[in-house]
């Protein structure tokens, strides 16, 4: 006689088969808006230390929670949305006029190329310069809506962790098919990485990008705190640094001719702000964990694609939760595997 399957695992196969799938849809239908709710996970670790100290004073959760998300919108959201602001207007001014830009630059690099004896650099093209930033001003507008529901989205989700943050975190511990331990671990170290990630990457790059500012100020470059954001950008991406915000700055100085000026930044940006780097990661990881250089640049890689200028943040935090996921995988279950 054939051995038959129980009719209650079909059943219980059948649902996890529709779970997955319901799962994969709403993933694919979000991922758009994941930044949101990683911002959400981040805003919630920074602010519920406040939640905890305003709800011991006797104030209600959500007038706490609702306090709290105005002041990270004044203090986080407005500077973040005005730098966004400043790019988007130099670049329609670099548009308007690249001919002028590139006319300048040109004349500056054959000079170059006469004094040395041979081409420093390709050919410019003005047009693919025009066109490549045109693109980049249709893209940051045609992304505006993603952006305006991804905020909606991490409002909303930050309101009800900081309320109701007692419940989600009991569910976890209820309904991860992980143990009561792990679970913990993943909570502990999980506010270890975004507190890293969050605020220590940024912190880090602000740091270096005054300083940079200072020497902007010094050397008498143009929009310097244009050129402040540039470098706080770059800063964040490891393997190039500031050297994004110095090496252009000193490019355009010596198209206008200002040669001196233009040796001076770059000194200054390679001795000075390049020595800061080491100085201020050591200042900032005494306090928050170490994120490896290569974790941060595989965040860079993967998170930009995804979550556009936020990915500088959000990717290198995204690759960090899911080594820690690995990590808890193997403490839960490689006993058991070895055992067989």
């Amino acid at each position: 006689m054939a051995h038959k399957i129980p009719a209650r695992i079909i059943r219980q196969v059948f649902v996890l088969i529709f779970l997955a799938a319901m799962f994969v849809l709403i993933t694919v239908e979000m991922l758009p808006y994941l930044g949101g709710v990683l911002a959400a996970v981040t805003l919630y670790v920074i602010l519920v230390p406040a939640q905890r100290k305003l709800e011991s004073y006797k104030w209600k959760p959500g007038l706490a929670a609702t306090l709290l998300m105005i002041l990270s919108t004044i203090g986080i959201l407005l500077p973040i949305a005005g730098i966004g602001i400043m790019f988007s207007s130099q670049i329609k001014s670099a548009v308007a006029n690249s001919d002028k830009i590139t006319a300048q630059i040109k004349t500056q690099i054959s000079q170059i190329e006469s004094y040395v004896g041979f081409d420093v650099v390709p050919t410019i093209d003005g047009d693919q310069i025009k066109s490549t930033l045109s693109y980049l001003i249709s893209n940051i507008a045609s992304s505006s809506i993603t952006i305006f529901i991804a905020l909606g989205v991490m409002y909303f989700i930050l309101y009800y962790m900081l309320v109701n943050r007692k419940i989600w975190q009991e569910a976890s511990i209820n309904y991860l098919p992980m143990k009561k331990e792990n679970v913990e671990t993943i909570g502990k170290e999980s506010i270890n990485l975004v507190k890293s990630n969050a605020i220590g990457i940024p912190l880090v790059a602000i740091l270096q990008g005054v300083v940079a500012l200072i020497g902007y100020f010094i050397f008498g470059v143009e929009n310097p705190f244009f050129w402040f954001g540039i470098t706080v950008i770059g800063s964040m991406i490891p393997f190039v640094g500031t050297a994004i915000g110095i090496l252009p700055v000193v490019i355009l100085l010596l198209a206008q001719g200002d040669t001196q000026s233009a040796i001076g930044i770059l000194i200054y940006g390679t001795v000075v702000v390049g020595s800061t780097d080491n100085l201020f990661r050591l200042v900032v990881q005494k306090r928050l964990a170490d994120i490896h250089p290569l974790i941060t640049l595989l965040g860079v890689v993967v998170g930009v694609p995804l979550f556009g200028f936020i990915g500088l943040i959000f990717g290198p935090l995204l690759i960090s939760l899911f080594l820690l996921l690995v990590k808890i995988y193997k403490s839960e279950y490689a006993e058991k595997t070895d055992a067989i």
